[in-house]
């Protein structure tokens, strides 16, 4: 029996100052001569988010019992990442709302938007750098190598009404869950621990990752619009066939999948209340949870390969949040 876990902000109070440090160092490496890039960059950092990657990051060295201070460097280094990711996505995507805010490129331009992220990118990788260890610029160059790909992967099945759950967990594992990979492996190579013990983290970071993923796409159709910063439905406007749709239709009486594939190819948000009503019919929301909690508990199996600590723990009430949350 798995116990309830704490709150997230109890967790994250925890590694306040190490936080603190994170977010000093992010904006000591945000400034540009270039006015419109301190602009862009500000705008996308200071709305926030949880900073669950550089947390990540942060959580894994502390457990590692890494002494030094390039783990602030590294987790903030996965944060710029992250929100490269974010400003291109939503370019992408032609989103205009994340977190309950008009997104950056909604307000600067796709252009700016775009440009900006290739400034994100290429400033982590001037800051990877002076930690001077090169295994540290193979995991993160990696990382950022796959998520590349799985934009490309989520870019060649919009609208793919036939896409099958092999399918869709390898787009996020390779566009989401990768990085959470990447910033648990970062705090054990800091450390320098053992290879098995490397090996242990990196793979609950990767299915926390992929666990969390599964959970923002169960929001998308049983979450708040208030509280998960975007409509019902905006995953399915942009053709994207996330877990509880892949349930749902594979579920849907047979009479009733023309008219729906139809619709979500073209971008039919008409048949939202149907849909959201096979998906409670057919289980579809609790089955996507159901393989969200498989990867949360083989996530938390990882950590057996992890020295007993208060930290250990504070990684395994981390992955019971990932799934027991509403945003």
């Amino acid at each position: 029996m798995i116990a309830q876990p704490i709150s997230f902000q109890t967790l994250r109070a925890s590694f306040a100052a190490d936080m603190q440090a994170v977010d000093a160092c992010i904006r000591s490496h945000l400034g540009s001569e270039v006015v419109l890039v301190n602009q862009v960059a500000e705008y996308i950092i200071g709305n926030g988010g949880k900073r669950l990657r550089p947390l990540l990051t942060l959580m894994t060295a502390r457990a590692c019992q890494y002494p030094g201070q390039y783990h602030h460097v590294l987790a903030a280094v996965v944060e710029l990442i992250h929100t490269a990711t974010l400003l291109h996505d939503d370019v992408v995507d032609e989103s205009g709302l994340r977190r309950g805010k008009q997104t950056a490129n909604a307000m600067f331009g796709n252009a700016a938007a775009v440009l900006v992220g290739d400034f994100l990118y290429s400033r982590s990788f001037q800051m990877m750098v002076t930690v001077g260890q090169m295994r540290v610029q193979e995991i993160l160059a990696d990382a950022t190598n796959l998520i590349a790909e799985g934009e490309v992967l989520q870019l060649m099945n919009i609208g793919n009404t036939d896409i099958d759950v092999p399918d869709y967990l390898r787009v996020i594992q390779y566009k989401t869950a990768k990085l959470f990979e990447a910033a648990a492996r970062l705090g054990a190579v800091l450390a320098g621990v053992s290879v098995e013990q490397e090996e242990s983290l990196a793979r609950y970071g990767m299915h926390l990752g992929t666990a969390f993923q599964i959970i923002d796409d169960v929001l998308d159709y049983s979450g708040d619009a208030q509280t998960i910063g975007k409509n019902a439905g905006d995953d399915l406007a942009e053709g994207k066939l996330t877990l509880p749709v892949i349930y749902a239709l594979r579920r849907a009486p047979e009479a009733e999948l023309p008219g729906l594939k139809a619709a979500i190819v073209a971008g039919d948000l008409g048949i939202m209340p149907r849909l959201l009503e096979l998906m409670q019919e057919t289980g579809a929301v609790a089955s996507a949870r159901e393989v969200a909690m498989g990867e949360v508990e083989a996530a938390i199996a990882c950590l057996q390969g992890v020295p007993d600590s208060e930290t250990r723990d504070q990684l395994r009430q981390l992955a019971l949040l990932s799934i027991e949350r509403d945003a």
